[in-house]
């Protein structure tokens, strides 16, 4: 019986690496479809990726938000929630972090900088704790409330860098380019490998997942989360407030969303600009999804998608494949991974039953 189990644990564990591999081969007939030898498009994907410095610092700066809003997913995720929002979050958390470090550009950066992180982690905090509250108050679906907050926040964003947030060399430039003015520069975080995008926010998010590992397993309101997600009925019973943890969960996932975008304006683009969410927000879900929605299997889980983002870009640009068939591949990706989530959990079901 022992023996049984540990090899159904074993494919369980494993089943999120076959199920990207069943999306690389179904990218792989796409590519013979178009005429493209699926073996050098692969290894430009990986050569992209890993093959050189400057693609592994790439990488890992593309992992760092998916890390960041994959750890909020998984507190979502325990505590019986889904945040589908963390595009909107990401955009909120960003803006509120860029206005508050130009309204104050004269502060030093010891101060400023923990602001800036806190005002965006503040903003995607609210932002994702309003569903969670309609969720718990009002019995709003989650799922809808944070897909239409995105288009909220995104429209938001537009109006804001077309406007009152524009930057004023564009305007008198006349060039008009919908991005802020650059944040002050001490507010900019640490590269930590010269000529590169990779930032100190790598390690910010390393440290954040293992302070989420204990949250969630070392803690009673990381205990009361997961119990809540588990069964809330069972947990009402109990005298936990499931209604107060159901906000708390979304409004903490939100929180490491928010965080996010303030780290992709403070590390990378050290502006404002339209299109920072980069799909950071869907990716996440995927990656946490990946990571068995652990904080800690977070961290590979992340840093191997965005080994895949980054070498999509280069496979496309080598290869000469249509920016489409590498959109269906990241597709492939999520369909797949989430397929095998699924039927994880529907076996895990089967032998409680049994």
């Amino acid at each position: 019986m022992a023996r049984t189990f540990t090899i159904a644990r074993l494919v369980d564990i494993l089943l999120p690496v076959f199920a990207v591999l069943l999306a690389l081969l179904g990218g792989a007939i796409l590519l013979v479809m178009l005429g493209v030898n699926p073996a050098q498009a692969y290894a430009s994907l990986f050569n992209g990726a890993l093959g050189n410095v400057s693609g592994i610092t790439q990488t890992l700066t593309k992992a760092t938000p998916l890390l960041l809003v994959g750890l909020g997913i998984c507190i979502a995720f325990r505590g019986g929630v889904i945040n589908i929002g963390g595009e909107g979050q990401i955009i909120l958390g960003a803006i509120s972090a860029t206005a508050l470090s130009l309204a104050l550009p004269d502060w030093p950066g010891w101060a400023l900088l923990p602001l800036t992180l806190l005002a965006g982690a503040l903003a995607g905090l609210i932002w994702g704790g309003i569903p969670g509250w309609l969720k718990a108050r009002m019995g709003v679906n989650e799922i809808l409330s944070t897909v239409m907050m995105n288009q909220i926040a995104l429209q938001g964003m537009n109006f804001l860098l077309r406007g009152p947030m524009l930057d004023p060399a564009q305007i008198a430039a006349g060039t008009n380019i919908p991005q802020s003015a650059a944040l002050p520069k001490q507010v900019w975080l640490l590269r930590l490998v010269p000529r590169t995008l990779f930032h100190s926010g790598a390690i910010l998010a390393v440290v954040l997942a293992i302070a989420v590992y204990f949250l969630l397993w070392r803690t009673t309101i990381g205990y009361r989360i997961r119990a809540v997600g588990l069964n809330p009925h069972a947990s009402r019973y109990a005298g936990i407030p499931v209604s107060r943890y159901v906000v708390l969960s979304m409004a903490l996932s939100g929180a490491f969303c928010g965080l996010a975008g303030a780290v992709e304006v403070t590390g990378v683009h050290h502006r404002m600009i339209e299109g920072l969410s980069g799909g950071y927000g869907f990716s996440g879900i995927v990656a946490a999804l990946f990571g068995k929605l652990h904080p800690l299997g977070a961290i590979p889980a992340s840093a191997l998608f965005g080994a895949l983002l980054v070498g999509a870009d280069k496979m496309q640009r080598t290869v000469q494949v249509p920016s489409a068939l590498v959109i269906a591949l990241q597709g492939l990706v999520v369909l797949f991974v989430v397929a095998s989530d699924l039927y994880v959990r529907r076996r895990s079901r089967r032998r409680v039953d049994a």
